[in-house]
């Protein structure tokens, strides 16, 4: 930078700054252990043992890349992804013992080499997306590398380490949600579930049973838990066993007195995940200070959501009307661990009993998951015992919401952008059917309205006549001169050009029944032709009686719609009573079923 004699710079002048920042002259540290243990910001202490790895010196280079990563301030925060970035190590130091002996340090490594592990990866049967994930990796501890060791690692291949792959990675296959069937199942089970351990806790506010049980209630309430090596519980067993009572769970028992179990975290998690859309590891992640701001029967949620880089802190605002509502959810649920948290300091919101100690947060409850499913006998949409994925429960939310709401995006779109809600919680198979049935509604209604007869009030009619056009009639005012005249009548209506059927060859005549007249662009429904349709309509009306609801609907349903709610409100009501008065005048016609004309 430019700067006078004084280090200052010079008023009215731009600020210069040197050509080439001056090259870090650290290196690596040959003696870095191989075995460590990293600490990130979530999920607890990791240890990561790289002992196994050749060559050493590109192994040390890793394990610090690594180390700093997890700093504070580093780009991995989780403990899970400090294991998926050890996976991933792995299976590039496997992959260069296999195919690239040559490179036996850091210096040797080239970008074909990086190149020839993403072919590599993707030789044992890799999807693009997983591929990337394992590719991205090595590739931003290589990053790290060379930002911190500039003259280490080989020009070409920091050129390389720009990007990680020239291949697309594809699109995602979005999580799919579980069916209103299946929700329905999960809501009742778990209700019915808290109901009971709401009841456990107020029954449990009585004396005890026995004076056995008095005294172990005494040394939970004092020392937060007793082990099975206790000599009161040992009593308490004992008594139970020559009594011929059940003790496969008397440790639960006993302290489920007090402690929510690790089996009543289920159904909490479960329901307040489908009543709230929560991402579930959000929900594992609450904390007892989590409601904030009441207002009219609702409160906000506070949570973290570690993914959002640079917007973690977020809130929702949800009901808070009822033991059931979320609001309510998480209330009992702080009251509920409101004794554990005397002999176990945690903000977390879940705290329960579990394998003989007091345990804060959540983890991987797949074989509770599996029992409490099986308890209630659940069921997926092919009667088949379901496997509960708690993620899918925000998909299962955002699905009933969109039905809800009928596809409204802006109703739907709640904590995302537009196209966000769309492609991750619209786009799924679950909601598949509701976009191909509104295709075929809007197909069906397209085709109804290019086939739908034209339609003259008396109003339009004279107009046409007169030749003073309205905007309705003015496009199709010579189409419709000729119609008009009486003898272009059929029986329903009059026909622009007879010979010239969108249903038969140009020239022959037309060669739909009469009521086909309601599906033909050529008809022209004008008043003289009322009494007629209206006779028509009785005709069919008696036929519902006569035939069964399904073969009436094959053959005069679609008709009688276009009768009764395009044709006759077009007309005023005068018009209407005036033509009932004249159909009695008219003749009955004998109905020729349009399967005679064949025989």
């Amino acid at each position: 930078m430019s700067t006078t004699s004084d280090q200052r710079p010079r008023k009215g002048h731009p600020v210069q700054f040197a050509a080439h920042a001056p090259v870090s002259s650290i290196q690596p540290d040959d003696d870095h252990e191989l075995m460590f243990t990293v600490e990130p910001s979530h999920g607890g202490k990791r240890l990561i043992d790289f002992r196994d790895l050749k060559p050493d010196s590109l192994a040390r280079l890793f394990a610090e890349a690594l180390q700093r990563a997890t700093a504070v301030g580093g780009t991995i925060g989780v403990a899970s992804t400090v294991v998926q970035y050890s996976n991933a190590i792995r299976k590039f130091f496997v992959y260069l013992g296999e195919c690239c002996k040559e490179v036996a340090h850091a210096a040797d490594l080239r970008s074909q080499h990086v190149d020839g592990f993403e072919r590599w990866l993707q030789e044992r049967g890799l999807h693009a997306i997983h591929c990337n994930t394992v590719l991205s990796k090595p590739i931003n501890s290589l990053r790290i590398v060379a930002a911190h060791f500039p003259d280490l690692l080989d020009e070409e291949l920091c050129r390389r380490l720009r990007y990680i792959s020239v291949q697309s990675a594809g699109r995602s296959r979005p999580r799919d949600a579980y069916s209103p069937f299946v929700a329905r199942q999960l809501r009742n089970a778990a209700r019915k579930d808290i109901a009971v351990i709401r009841a456990r806790f107020d029954n449990d506010k009585e004396a005890a049973p026995s004076k056995k049980w008095a005294v172990l209630d005494d040394l939970i309430k004092k020392d937060g838990v007793v082990s099975y090596s206790n000599l009161a519980f040992q009593a308490l067993y004992r008594s139970r066993y020559h009594s011929g009572l059940a003790t496969e769970k008397l440790i639960d028992d006993v302290h489920c007195r007090h402690y929510l179990l690790a089996s009543d975290i289920v159904p909490f998690l479960v329901l307040l995940s489908l009543e709230t859309g929560l991402e579930i590891e959000c929900c594992k992640a609450l904390t007892i200070d989590c409601l904030r701001n009441p207002a009219g029967n609702t409160i906000e949620i506070s949570y973290m959501k570690r993914r959002a880089r640079g917007a973690e802190w977020k809130g929702l605002r949800v009901r808070d009307e009822g033991p059931l509502s979320p609001g309510g959810l998480i209330r009992t649920i702080i009251q509920l661990t409101a004794s554990g948290r005397l002999h176990l300091s945690s903000e977390n919101l879940w705290l329960y009993f579990h394998t003989g100690a007091l345990v804060s947060g959540i983890r991987h409850p797949r074989a509770t998951l599996d029992v409490w499913v099986a308890t209630h006998g659940i069921k997926d949409d092919d009667q088949k015992p379901l496997y509960l994925v708690l993620s899918r429960l925000r998909k299962t939310q955002k699905a009933l919401w969109y039905l809800k709401t009928e596809g409204e995006v802006r109703d739907f779109a709640i904590g995302h952008t537009p196209e966000v809600a769309v492609r991750h919680y619209a786009d799924i198979p679950a909601l598949r059917h509701v976009h191909e049935s509104a295709i075929a509604d809007g197909l069906r209604d397209a085709l109804s309205a290019a086939l739908k007869p034209i339609v003259l009030t008396p109003e339009e009619e004279d107009h046409l006549r007169l030749g003073t056009y309205t905007a309705a009639t003015s496009l199709l005012a010579e189409k419709l001169t000729g119609a008009l005249d009486v003898q272009s009548d059929v029986w329903l209506a009059s026909c622009a050009d007879f010979h010239k059927s969108p249903f038969a060859q140009p020239g022959q005549p037309c060669p739909e029944p009469f009521w086909g007249c309601f599906e033909c662009q050529n008809a022209v429904i004008t008043a003289r032709k009322l009494p007629a349709i209206l006779l028509f309509l009785d005709f069919i009306t008696e036929q519902r009686a006569a035939l069964s609801e399904t073969h009436w609907s094959a053959k005069f349903g679609r008709v009688w719609s276009r009768i009764t709610s395009q044709i006759l409100p077009a007309f005023p009501a005068a018009v209407i009573e005036e033509a009932r008065q004249q159909k009695v005048f008219q003749e009955p016609g004998f109905y020729l079923p349009p399967e005679a004309a064949h025989t």
